[in-house]
Formats: C-alpha cells, structure tokens, sequence
C-alpha cells in the first residue's frame, strides 16, 4: 500500500510592497503620458488659461521626467492641473492621458493637492489617509485589507514616517502631512502624478525627501508635474519646465528653455525686482540659510494670445 507522500511545499508570503511603477499598461509609448491641446479654462467669463497647448516629455528609454510648472501668482498654474483632471470645466480644448480620455486613464493618473484645500481636522490617521490611495484599485465600496494596510505601510515607510501611521493628521506638522500625502500618491501606483506645490512650507529634510521620492519615481519611468515657485532650484530638481502666465510662454528641457530672456518674458518686470531681492539677501545664504526667489503676482500683459508648440516662445502682445 503507497503511503502518500506530504506536501512540503511552502506558502509564500505575498509580497505587499506597493510597486511605485504600477503594473500597469498606459497604451503606445508614442502617446505622451499628458497632451493638452486649445484648453482655454474662464472664471467668470474672465479667462485664467488661455488657448494653452502642451505635451508632456515622452520617452523611449523607459525614463519618466520631472516637470516644473513655474509662473507668477495668478498665472493659472494649479487651475491648469485641475483641468486636466476634470476638478474644473474647459470652455474649451481637450486633454488626454497616454492616449486616452480622464475617464479611461484615471488609474494612471496620481493628485497631490495643496495642503490649504485639506481638513486636517477630519479624524483619520495617518495610515488611514494613505491607504486611500488603493480605493482607485479597490473600488470605492471594497474595504481595505490587510495587504493594502501593508502596502500603507510601506509607502508611509519610504517618505520616513511610519512611526506616525497612528497619528491623527491633525496632530502632524506640516512637513509631516506633506509626507502623507506623498506616501497616499505612491500607493496609487501611477504613471503620471500632478503634485500642486509639494514643496510649500516644508522644513528641509522633508524637501530632500521628497525630491529623492520623486527622483526615484522618474527614474522608474513615471511622469511627475509639479506646481513650483523656487526658481532657484527648478535647475537642480527638474528635467523640465513649462513657463506658464496664462498662457504656455515655452516649455520644454530645463536646459533650453529656463532662461533669462523665457523668465522675463513670463515674470515681466517683477523678475527685477525678485533678482535685486535675491542679491541683497545673498549674505544670508553664506550663513547657511537658503533664499530662492519666490514667483511674484503676475504683471499685466494685456490680451492673451494663443500659445505656441511645447519648445518655442512668444512675445506678450502689447
């Protein structure tokens, strides 16, 4: 008589590690991963963006791009964000994500807002705040796992707080709450990320992590937009830039296009009045403080006009 031989076989712990490059397809790599064609966005019946065209940086390296967008108060900046995610009506124009309408690429797509449009006062953790990232794969009527609470976990664990993860958001600083809303974008698993001002009023460990966090994103192939107002450090942070008041003025490598005649043409003649702020606080930077210059209210340019490709620049009409 056989004796059936046991199976020794392990069980294999699943891995709940979120991947950050998200296992999924997002269509023909000669579609970019955003393309904004004749957006024109009105408040009441005063335009904010004005005929605005833009393709954000492809590539066929398997290498995502850091953007800045960079622009006077006023300029249109985060109102351009939330048009392309539907948050606010198009008079008129298109936008398309890898090809794709908002509808059919929404899991691509990752939002960090401004911490002023948050209440902090809502009684989630921090771990809870995160895990809300999975509900774009979950479903908003499937509750949460163990694994997605894992995967929280880890996200929390890669921004360096998940000592925190019980901690009331409230009760964070703002650095902290930063971090919290970089981890719940992470557990979304994206391939584009619109991120408005990621960088405001956090301390400097919280700026250097977050710039390895979305370092490390691009260099896993994701596209990563961000409303940004240091000028200084568009250089050493960013892959691209897109000079925006109203209108596209340029756009495209920071390289070629964050120049000083691009600067004047999108700041008008507050940019002097910046630089002149920048070199007069100069000393206080050889005592260890950093002073960029910051985007001031945008100067009066007249009529708009219609903006031009992603790489050429226009002159403000008279």
């Amino acid at each position: 008589m056989m004796t059936p031989t046991p199976n020794t076989t392990s069980k294999t712990t699943p891995n709940t590690t979120p991947n950050t490059t998200a296992n999924l397809n997002p269509g023909p790599s000669a579609a970019p991963p955003l393309s904004v064609r004749d957006v024109t966005v009105a408040y009441q019946r005063r335009p904010v963006l004005w005929d605005v065209d833009y393709d954000a940086p492809s590539s066929s390296t398997g290498k995502g791009s850091l953007v800045a967008i960079v622009g006077p108060n006023g300029a249109g900046k985060s109102t351009l964000i939330k048009a392309c995610l539907g948050l606010v009506p198009l008079a008129t124009g298109r936008v398309e994500f890898f090809g794709r309408p908002l509808k059919a690429a929404r899991r691509l797509i990752g939002y960090v807002p401004q911490r002023e449009s948050v209440d902090w006062e809502f009684p989630v953790s921090a771990a809870d705040v995160v895990a809300m990232g999975r509900y774009g794969r979950l479903g908003w009527f499937t509750p949460v796992g163990r694994a997605d609470k894992l995967a929280a976990l880890a996200c929390l664990e890669k921004v360096g707080i998940a000592d925190l993860a019980d901690r009331q958001i409230g009760q964070l600083s703002g650095g902290q709450q930063q971090r919290v809303f970089i981890a719940r974008a992470l557990a979304q698993e994206a391939r584009l990320y619109f991120m408005d001002e990621p960088f405001a009023g956090v301390d400097a460990a919280t700026e250097a992590t977050i710039v390895a966090v979305l370092r490390s994103l691009a260099d896993a192939g994701v596209t990563v937009m961000c409303v940004h107002h240091d000028l200084q450090s568009v250089p050493r942070w960013f892959d691209h830039v897109v000079l925006l008041n109203t209108r596209v003025i340029a756009a495209g490598p920071v390289a070629q296009v964050f120049t000083p005649e691009n600067l004047h043409l999108t700041y008008g003649p507050r940019l002097t009045l910046l630089e002149q702020a920048g070199s007069a606080l100069a000393g206080v930077e050889g005592a260890g403080v950093s002073v960029g210059l910051r985007s001031a209210p945008a100067p009066t340019t007249g009529h708009p006009t219609r903006s031009g490709e992603p790489t050429r620049t226009r002159e403000p009409t008279p």
